[in-house]
């Protein structure tokens, strides 16, 4: 049997930076996946004594550490059903030695953290079992739209549907992509918690909630509120290409406040009522072309707010710059987001004229050497194939 499960990346769509200065912030899926395909396997099916295989395709990398070597190292693991334990110093020990005999490129040596998450996930959920995994993405890596919680999600849902632990409805017979419960959804979202916790050390855990229950949620002092988008959004993604360091950026914007503290709680004020304004604005039901202007209208204002807000933070980049300047000759509305410093700048893309400037857009801000996605805002989560 193959099961397929695939997540969605996300975007910030207001209030990053602000949100760790006690501001709402709203995050949403885009519809961008990561699909991780799981085959299971019987002990010598494949012409060994069975090993667990991860075959990232997009970087035609291809990793296997023989079941034998998994017992060695982690003991004779059976496989949980339920609620997953945090992953303990002496299993992450293991795992590290583990991976010690697997050539991964001095230019990819990022990758052994990801490595690191699936070998937890998989041995806590299916034991030391034969099996493959290929994993495929739309996303970008490192460019802030949540790859790395899109792999955890879509992972621990191959996983937790291969051991039988969660399910989705018998479906038509024909191959195609059907949803979770609630209840399955937040036991995956826990285990793909505990894979995001391997990579980065103390996530939020937004990324990983958004990209198993789509749709868009506010997220402010630690709590979580999911929002039902009544329309469709469509944004033009733009990744400039240029790295940023998050944790820099971070302590950037806190060494301003700390300088500045009444001018930055005024900006950090400002943008927890962007956030609070678009948070109603998407949960209303636009139902003729004059409503949609006016709702998309008013988004793009909040939006052009929050932008100017984020450089008075000081995380703006001349590579961003360049693509609200771009857009701006369109007339559209553009604004970083994530962690700013380069990275990824959305572009709302009015209904009503979409296929009109998209395409010349697009070819413009491709010629100074970005990458654009056209994606929908506040689409599904997590979502799986059985076949």
């Amino acid at each position: 049997m193959e099961v397929r499960a695939r997540a969605p990346g996300k975007i910030i769509l207001v209030g990053e930076h602000a949100v760790v200065h006690g501001s709402a912030a709203v995050a949403a899926a885009i519809d961008l996946y990561t699909t991780s395909s799981l085959s299971l396997l019987h002990e010598g099916e494949d012409g060994g004594a069975g090993a667990v295989e991860l075959d990232l395709r997009d970087s035609a990398l291809v990793f296997s550490w023989p079941c034998s070597s998994l017992r060695r190292a982690l003991g004779e693991v059976s496989g949980k059903a339920g609620a997953p334990t945090p992953c303990s110093p002496d299993e992450l020990a293991a795992i590290a030695k583990l991976m010690e005999g697997q050539e991964i490129p001095e230019a990819k040596i990022w990758l052994s953290a990801g490595l690191s998450a699936f070998l937890y996930l998989y041995t806590s959920i299916l034991g030391c079992r034969p099996g493959k995994v290929v994993v495929t993405s739309d996303l970008p890596i490192g460019a802030g739209l949540g790859s790395s919680a899109a792999f955890c999600v879509s992972m621990s849902g191959a996983l937790l549907t291969a051991a039988g632990t969660v399910g989705v409805g018998g479906g038509s017979g024909v191959e195609e992509w059907e949803l979770f419960g609630k209840d399955d959804l937040e036991l995956v979202n826990q285990w793909a918690f505990q894979g995001e916790k391997i990579i980065h050390g103390k996530p939020s855990g937004i990324d990983n909630s958004v990209s198993t229950f789509g749709s868009m949620i506010k997220f402010k002092k630690g709590e979580l509120t999911n929002l039902k988008s009544r329309n469709p959004v469509k944004m033009l993604i733009t990744d400039t290409r240029v790295g940023r360091n998050t944790k820099a950026l971070v302590a950037g914007v806190s060494e301003r406040a700390s300088r500045h503290p009444d001018a930055m709680a005024s900006v950090f004020h400002a943008v927890n009522s962007i956030s609070e304004e678009l948070s109603s604005i998407v949960e209303l039901a636009a139902e003729d072309e004059i409503a949609i202007t006016s709702k998309e209208d008013k988004l793009a204002e909040l939006m052009e707010m929050n932008q100017g807000l984020l450089q008075c933070m000081g995380v703006s980049h001349s590579s961003i710059e360049t693509v609200l300047q771009t857009t701006l000759k369109y007339s559209l509305v553009s604004k970083l987001t994530g962690a700013g410093g380069g990275g990824c700048v959305l572009t709302l893309i009015p209904t009503l004229s979409a296929n009109i400037v998209l395409e010349k857009v697009a070819t413009e801000l491709e010629s100074h050497g970005f990458r654009c996605f056209k994606v929908e805002v506040g689409g599904r989560g997590l979502q799986v194939c059985r076949g």
